[in-house]
C-alpha cells in the first residue's frame, strides 16, 4: 500500500516515503500527539491474518520496546488501522552501514568502533532473550550519535513470504527448510534451514567485520544454493591476506566468530565485545604513541643514470639511524619504511599504515663529485609540508648534510635532544665516503639474500673495513655474511670463524652496537656455543627492543636447544617489531603445531601467508618468500596453490641447497613422498649439510620411514 503526504495512520501523519523493503514501505511521519517525528514501518498485507503469528508478533514486539539502549533504534509502539498493521520507530537520520561500504572498505578504527556498538546493543538483546536473527550492514543505521540497530526480532515476522530475507529451498543434504534471514549474513545453521540461536547473530557479526575491514564479503556465491552452500562449507580468505596491515588479533576474533561449528564460536556476546575492546584500546595507545613519530622513507634517485639507489638508501639509513638515538621519538624500522621505495601512494596513506605521525621524503642528485639532497617533513594528519630544504654540496660533504637534516627534522617535530644523543648518533658516522658508498652497496647486495648477492656483499663490506677500519657496521654486516654463507653455502667453518671475529671486533670498536651484538649471536648459535648465544641475543635486546634480528634469531636458537615456549615468545615479537615479516609467522605456526596448538598456528599461517602474498606482489622473484609462503599455504590445505608457489621457486633458483630442502618439506607435507626425496636428495647434492634438520624437522615426518631417506641421513652422517 503507497501512502502519501498527508494521509493518516491513527495518530500519525505521512511526511515522506523513506524506502521500501522486504519487510514493508516505511515512512517519515508527524506524531500529532506527542509532536515528534518517528519512522512508520508499514507491514505486508496479510501478516497480520494469522492469528498464532500475530500474537507471537506482538509478544515479540513488546519485548523489543523494552531493549532501551543507546545502539538500538527504539520500538515506540505498534499499531493497527483500517486494517494495516505498522510500527512506530524512532526516526533516525544517517545512512546505513551498506550504503556506506558501497565506498569500500572502511578505516580499522572506525570500523571497531561500529563493531563494539553492534556487539553492545546485542548484548542487551541477549540478556533479554531477543536473537536478532538477520543481523547485516543494512540493518545498521549510522547516526551523528552512532550505530543503530534495526529490525530487532523481527526476521521471523516474513517466514513464507518470497523475498530476499526468507526463502524455501531445497539443500543437497537436508530436507527442504524454511530460511530465516538474509542469505550472505546467515550462519552455517541457517543456512542448512535449522533453528538459530545468539551465536548465529555471533556469527553474522563476523560477516559485517569482515565486510567493513576487506570491503568483500566472506562467502560468495553464483546463486543462492551456492552461496548457501559457501556459508555452510568453505573457509573464506582470511582479512589478514586481502589486507596484510590488520592485526593479526583482529583475524583471529573474526575467523572465530566465522566457526561453522557454533561451539568453537565466542558462547557469549560480551566475550566477543571484550576482545573487541581490547584490540581497540591498544590500538588507541598505539595511536597516542605516534604523536612524535616518523619515516624516514628512501630517497628518490634524480641522478642523470639513475644509478644512485645505493647513495639514495644510504642517506635516508644514516638519518634514519641517527634518528633512532633521540629519546622520545619513535622511528619506524628500515624495512617497514623502505618497502614503499617508489610509492606513489598519498603520504596520508603511507603514514596510517605505518602509524607515524610524519614522514621524511626526498631526492638525491650526484653527477660528479656535486651532490644535491632535497628533502621534505611531511605531517601525516593532513598532508601539509612542516619542513622542507635543499643542499648543494661536494660529496665530501655528505655526513654534514646528514646531520643537518637530523638536527632540522628534530627541531621541526619540537623534540628536546641531549648531548648525549647526538654524540651516540656520532659514534655511528663514517669517516670515509668512499668507504660509506661501499657499506651501503653493500647492504644492497645482501638484501638480495642469496648466495651471489651476499658474497659480493662480502667484498664490499671488506672494502670499506679496508678504507675505514675504525667501522663498526661494516664488520657486523661482514660477520652477517659469514653467517648466511655458512649456512646456506656448505658449511665451511672458515666463513663461521671469520663471523665470529667480525662480530667481535665490531663489539671493540662499538660497544653499544645491537646490531654486532645479533650477529655475534647468530654465529655463536650456528657454532652450537648456545648459552654465550644467549647472552648475546639478551645483550643486543636490551640495547634495542625493537631489533628485528635479534629477537628472529634468538626464536631460531630457542627452537634448536628445544626451548618451544620461548621461541614462540621471540618470533612473536619479531612479528610485533616487524609486521611486514612473513618469516617469524610462519615458522611460529609450525612451534604451535609441535605443541598442538592448531588454532594458534592456522592463525599465524594465515597472517603469514598473507604478508607474502603482499610481498610477492612487490617482487615476484623473491624466492623464500614463495618457498615459505608455499608451505604455509600446504598447510592451510591449499595444496595446489602451494605446490605451484614451491615449483616457481625452483624454477628460479634451481641449485640453492636450502630452497631445495624447503621444496622438500613442502612436498613431503603434500603427500607426494617421491618428490619429496628427490628434492632432498638434490639438496644434499647441491650442499646441504644440515643432518639435524632431517631428523627433526616434523615437515618430513611422511617420508622419514623411506629407504631413500635412510640412505640420505647416511651420507650426512
Amino acid at each position: 500500500m503507497g501512502l502519501t503526504a498527508g494521509s493518516r495512520l491513527g495518530p500519525y501523519e505521512i511526511i515522506a516515503s523513506i524506502g521500501s523493503g522486504a519487510m514493508g514501505d516505511v515512512y517519515r511521519a508527524q506524531d500529532l500527539r506527542l509532536g515528534r517525528t518517528v519512522a512508520l514501518k508499514v507491514l505486508p498485507e496479510g501478516a497480520a491474518r494469522d492469528p498464532e503469528r500475530h500474537r507471537l508478533f506482538e509478544q515479540e514486539a513488546r519485548a523489543v520496546a523494552a531493549l532501551n539502549h543507546p545502539h538500538i533504534c527504539v520500538l515506540y509502539d505498534i499499531g493497527f488501522d483500517a486494517g494495516t498493521e505498522f510500527l512506530v520507530m524512532e526516526y533516525l537520520d544517517g545512512q546505513t552501514l551498506a550504503e556506506q561500504l558501497k565506498k569500500g572498505p572502511m578505516p580499522l578504527e572506525r570500523a571497531l568502533e561500529i563493531g563494539v556498538q553492534i556487539v553492545d546493543a546485542l548484548d542487551k538483546a541477549h540478556c533479554m532473550g531477543i536473537v536478532h536473527r538477520d543481523l547485516k550492514p543494512g540493518n545498521v543505521m549510522l547516526t551523528q550519535s552512532g550505530a543503530k540497530l534495526l529490525d530487532f526480532g523481527l526476521a521471523e515476522l516474513t517466514a513464507g513470504t518470497d523475498n530476499e530475507r526468507t526463502r524455501a529451498i531445497p539443500l543437497a543434504d537436508h530436507a527442504p527448510a524454511r530460511l530465516v534471514g538474509t542469505p550472505s549474513y546467515m550462519s552455517p545453521e541457517q543456512a542448512k534451514g535449522l533453528g538459530p540461536d545468539h551465536r548465529s547473530d555471533i556469527f553474522s557479526v563476523g560477516v559485517v567485520l569482515y565486510e567493513m575491514v576487506t570491503g568483500r564479503r566472506p562467502f560468495q556465491g553464483d546463486g543462492l544454493a551456492s552461496l548457501l552452500t559457501s556459508i555452510a562449507h568453505d573457509t573464506p580468505p582470511p582479512p589478514t591476506r586481502l589486507n596484510p596491515l590488520l592485526p593479526l588479533r583482529l583475524g583471529r576474533i573474526i575467523d572465530r566468530c566465522l566457526a561453522k561449528d557454533p561451539e568453537r564460536r565466542y558462547q557469549a556476546v560480551d566475550d566477543l565485545r571484550r576482545h573487541l575492546e581490547g584490540l581497540r584500546s591498544d590500538l588507541a595507545s598505539a595511536a597516542r604513541a605516534v604523536d612524535r613519530s616518523i619515516a624516514v622513507l628512501p630517497f628518490a634517485d634524480m641522478s642523470p643514470n639513475r644509478d644512485q639507489a645505493y647513495l639514495c638508501e644510504g642517506l635516508a639509513e644514516e638519518i634514519l639511524i641517527a634518528l633512532t638515538r633521540v629519546k622520545g621519538l619513535r622511528v619506524a624500522t628500515r624495512p617497514a619504511a623502505f618497502r614503499f621505495r617508489g610509492s606513489d601512494d598519498d603520504p596520508i596513506e603511507i603514514g596510517a599504515r605505518l602509524q607515524v605521525s610524519t614522514l621524511l621524503d626526498g631526492s638525491v642528485r650526484k653527477a660528479g663529485d656535486r651532490l644535491r639532497v632535497t628533502v621534505k617533513l611531511v605531517e601525516v594528519g593532513d598532508g601539509f609540508c612542516l619542513w622542507s630544504e635543499r643542499y648543494e654540496r661536494d660529496m665530501r660533504d655528505v655526513f654534514a648534510i646528514q646531520d643537518e637534516i637530523a638536527r632540522a627534522v628534530v627541531a621541526a617535530l619540537d623534540v628536546t635532544v641531549s648531548s648525549s644523543d647526538w654524540q651516540a648518533s656520532q659514534r655511528l658516522a663514517i669517516a670515509d665516503v668512499e668507504a660509506f658508498e661501499c657499506y651501503h652497496r653493500g647492504r644492497l647486495f645482501f638484501g638480495k639474500f642469496d648466495k651471489r648477492g651476499v658474497a659480493f656483499a662480502r667484498e664490499l663490506f671488506d672494502r670499506a673495513i679496508a678504507i675505514d677500519p675504525g667501522f663498526a657496521r661494516a664488520q657486523a654486516g661482514l660477520a652477517d655474511c659469514g653467517c648466511y654463507l655458512y649456512l646456506y653455502a656448505g658449511r665451511n667453518q672458515v666463513d663461521l670463524d671469520r663471523a665470529i671475529e667480525a662480530a667481535r671486533r665490531a663489539l671493540e670498536l662499538d660497544p653499544r652496537l645491537a646490531e654486532a651484538q645479533a650477529s655475534l649471536g647468530t654465529a655463536l648459535s650456528l657454532s652450537g656455543r648456545h648459552v654465550e648465544a644467549e647472552a648475546a641475543f639478551q645483550s643486543a635486546i636490551h640495547l634495542d627492543p625493537r631489533l628485528f634480528e635479534a629477537h628472529y634469531f634468538y626464536a631460531r636458537d630457542s627452537f634448536a636447544e628445544g626451548k618451544l615456549e620461548l621461541a614462540i615468545q621471540e618470533y612473536e615479537e619479531a612479528s610485533r617489531v616487524r609486521p611486514e615479516d612473513y618469516q617469524a609467522p610462519l615458522l611460529v605456526a609450525q612451534i604451535y603445531d609441535d605443541l598442538g596448538h592448531a588454532d594458534a598456528a592456522r592463525a599465524s599461517r594465515l597472517h603469514g601467508v598473507a604478508i607474502a602474498e603482499n610481498r610477492l606482489k612487490l617482487n615476484p622473484d623473491d624466492v623464500r618468500a614463495l618457498y615459505m609462503g608455499a608451505n604455509g599455504l600446504v598447510a592451510l590445505g591449499e595444496r595446489e596453490l602451494g605446490l605451484q608457489w614451491a615449483r616457481r621457486a625452483v624454477e628460479l633458483e634451481p641449485d640453492d641447497p636450502m630452497l631445495l630442502y624447503n621444496v622438500a618439506c613442502i612436498f613431503s607435507l603434500a603427500g607426494q613422498a617421491d618428490d619429496a626425496l628427490d628434492y632432498i636428495e638434490r639438496a644434499v647434492a647441491a650442499g646441504l649439510t644440515q643432518r639435524g634438520w632431517l631428523e627433526h624437522d616434523s615437515n618430513l615426518d611422511a617420508i622419514r620411514s623411506a629407504p631413500r631417506f635412510q640412505n640420505v641421513l647416511a651420507r650426512l652422517a
